[in-house]
């Protein structure tokens, strides 16, 4: 916290969207700074119904009785208005979900501070969480940095280190994330407004994360089980990893990988009083729970048990 003479609570106009920036939006309201306004997106339809429902940090924000922004473009006139009338001293930003424009970073006088959920430059990009589960990363973390232009390439103001544990998806790493991160995150705001910080360059070779798509998540039954357990707990919960039975597509939650399994082939599937296994280019794994196409999850021996595959069936 900051003790020298003179310092004041740094006035905020906060921007995030989804559950992990809400997380960050908790921890700048219980600090000592002051947020005037929040900027998200508008309210989209959401679930089976397709209601209209408003985003996790909108929600939060009404329930403080913060202004609220919901531009549809950030390009929009009114939006830079309010924001140079706000004059707010900084913009801490999470997961906001679409891009600043350049007229408008230089707004607060201590700029927009992003936090990113990866160690830059590893993973710049919109899914950095899911890649670092992807490729086996033993350790990552969350970065805080000053906006630019660039896709995630500004300065950086501070770091926090996390490690991935062997059994983690990307749901459960981002949870912690979302706390160490937002402690992060306040951190930065104290030191920016005691003048301690000093943004400093990346440096180091840049690795992507490009948004996971649903054609990524398609499992590889021969590709090594080490793989198939990565992608799936990357894929958890979203987009959610999948296989096809015929011409129906299975949801698949983690697996286990079987060191000293039978010798199956890639997707061949083996039910026993063990559990299900499933064929990789490696070791069998052992499914958990999936989900058939409009049913719950389930676990996968009352799936096989109900399912009547035809014998020899492969998934793929």
């Amino acid at each position: 916290r900051c003790h020298r003479a003179g310092c004041d609570p740094v006035r905020c106009v906060f921007a995030g969207t989804p559950d992990v920036a809400a997380v960050a939006l908790r921890a700048l309201l219980d600090s000592r700074h002051e947020p005037v306004a929040v900027l998200t997106r508008p309210d989209a339809r959401a679930g089976r119904g397709k209601e209209l429902a408003a985003s996790p940090v909108a929600v939060l924000a009404r329930e403080a009785g913060l202004e609220l922004l919901q531009p549809t473009s950030t390009r929009d006139a009114a939006l830079a208005e309010r924001l140079a009338a706000l004059a707010p001293d900084c913009a801490p930003i999470v997961a906001y979900g679409g891009l600043i424009p350049a007229g408008l970073l230089d707004v607060p006088r201590l700029g927009w501070v992003n936090l990113h959920f990866s160690l830059l430059p590893a993973w710049r990009g919109a899914a950095p969480v899911q890649h670092a589960v992807w490729h086996g990363d033993d350790v990552t973390g969350a970065t805080t940095f000053r906006l630019d232009e660039g896709m995630d390439t500004g300065p950086v103001f501070g770091t926090v280190t996390e490690a991935v544990r062997p059994d983690d998806t990307s749901g459960d790493l981002l949870a912690r994330l979302a706390v160490t991160g937002a402690w992060l995150l306040i951190a930065t705001l104290d030191a920016l407004e005691e003048g301690a910080v000093q943004a400093v360059a990346q440096s180091g070779e840049p690795s992507l994360a490009p948004k996971l798509g649903v054609d990524d998540a398609r499992i590889r039954w021969d590709h090594p089980a080490v793989g198939v357990d990565r992608l799936v707990r990357a894929c958890t919960p979203a987009p959610g990893a999948w296989t096809m039975v015929g011409d129906d597509r299975l949801r698949v939650q983690p697996v286990r990988i079987v060191a000293d399994g039978p010798q199956l082939a890639p997707g061949q599937i083996e039910a026993s009083r063990d559990g299900v296994l499933v064929g990789t280019a490696s070791a069998p794994v052992r499914l958990g729970l999936v989900q058939p196409a409009g049913k719950r999850p389930m676990p996968a021996a009352d799936w096989v048990r109900g399912a009547r595959l035809a014998p020899g069936t492969v998934l793929r």
